[in-house]
């Protein structure tokens, strides 16, 4: 059976980073895709770039009902739905008690309710029809661990979970549910800036910092095909790459080691604190 040909999926977070190269790989493979992103000028730029079988629409994760009108009309109009990436995110980083509560809450409203309302839209259409797959975008971050990226690293914990529990839920019901939890991918995210209207004393260098965590970024192309290679496998928690599920087993096993670790990297960052 083909996992990938003539099937539709609906990516979100799709104009950049992550999202993009799933689109763009996917549509390589022969799915119909529907990229979405809040900014439609950059999702409607990678529809362009997968050719023929990709649509573009805005969509804001942060509203329910944008997304469940999106994920209803697109899986009607296709006959069907395959596959949901729930993959738009945002990071915010800094010390704890210098982050704002606004801050907080708009991480969690993009990172967990934008992934919470994509689930509540797809499933049940997939309950229905009797097949399909949603893989939720975590991180390395949820996982384990993330000192000064912990608003990310608290919303990641909760995509985490909501995945692997609704794994079990939906496995008698022929829905399939992964998580992607990479390590630092080569994406914008990695340069990006805390929101500009909320005011944040200080914030690391987040390609510095991570880098220093994990080793130098991984190339998004290899990410997105590692991807959904570990979905056809329908692989339960995606961790990449190699040496991200070697961290994660060494975390695992000697958390110890791993904490005096995540002191060293801290410590280093701060150094840098001006």
């Amino acid at each position: 059976m083909n996992t990938w040909t003539n099937k539709v999926a609906i990516v979100t977070g799709g104009g950049s980073g992550i999202g993009r190269a799933l689109s763009l790989a996917m549509s390589r493979r022969g799915v119909y895709v529907l990229v979405t992103d809040v900014d439609l000028a950059s999702a409607q730029v990678v529809a362009a770039e997968c050719g023929n079988r990709a649509t573009a629409a805005m969509l804001d994760v942060r509203e329910a009902t944008g997304v469940r009108v999106c994920i209803e009309q697109y899986a009607s109009q296709q006959g069907r739905l395959d596959f949901l990436f729930n993959n738009a995110g945002i990071a915010v980083a800094g010390e704890v008690d210098e982050i704002p509560l606004a801050a907080w809450q708009r991480v969690i409203d993009v990172n967990v309710h934008g992934v919470l309302h994509g689930v509540l839209a797809a499933y049940p259409i997939m309950r229905k029809q009797g097949h399909g797959h949603i893989v939720n975008t975590a991180s390395l971050a949820g996982l384990g661990p993330a000192p000064l990226l912990t608003p990310y690293a608290l919303s990641k914990h909760a995509v985490v979970g909501l995945s692997t529990s609704l794994r079990i839920e939906a496995a008698s019901r022929g829905v399939q549910i992964s998580v992607l939890c990479p390590s630092a991918i080569e994406t914008p995210i990695l340069d990006s800036e805390n929101p500009k209207d909320i005011p944040i004393a200080w914030a690391p260098d987040i390609r510095r910092f991570l880098t220093a965590l994990a080793g130098p970024p991984y190339p998004v192309e290899k990410c997105a095909e590692e991807t959904l290679d570990a979905v056809e496998r329908n692989v339960a928690v995606i961790v990449l790459p190699g040496r991200a599920r070697l961290a994660w087993r060494v975390g695992r096993l000697f958390p110890a080691l791993a904490e005096k670790i995540s002191l060293g990297a801290v410590a280093r960052e701060r150094s840098q604190r001006t």
